[in-house]
């Protein structure tokens, strides 16, 4: 199984990417109302904003990704990994985008590398 773990990160690696090209896109879109009139607005934003439109295109290829390795290792083995696309969206949102991260949030972040850790060694 271990054979797999460059695809496996591979997946966790566009889960990060995907996430992060969302949030900049709704970070240029702004707050959504959800009602029909601010749906319909998000809804026109959304198709016209790039980093969006390329945020669901990256999670696509994750899930292609994802799909391929589920098919090659067992699921109580690949999934755990995707816990680190957590790990990477905590860091990026710490050092990039200058968010809060509170002790309980590393901790949090201690105990995904941990569990995967153990998961990758068997």
């Amino acid at each position: 199984m271990a054979h797999y773990i460059p695809a496996i990160l591979f997946t966790v690696f566009t889960n990060f990417l995907s996430q992060i090209m969302l949030k900049k896109g709704m970070t240029v879109i702004g707050p959504v109302e959800l009602n029909p009139t601010g749906l319909k607005q998000m809804g026109a934003s959304v198709l016209l904003n790039g980093y969006v439109m390329g945020g669901l295109l990256v999670m696509v290829i994750s899930m292609a990704s994802h799909l391929y390795v589920l098919s090659k290792v067992e699921i109580s083995y690949a999934y755990p990994f995707l816990g680190l696309s957590f790990v990477l969206t905590t860091a990026y949102g710490y050092w990039v985008l200058s968010e809060g991260v509170n002790a309980w949030r590393v901790l949090g972040v201690l105990f995904i590398c941990t569990g995967v850790a153990i998961v990758a060694k068997n």
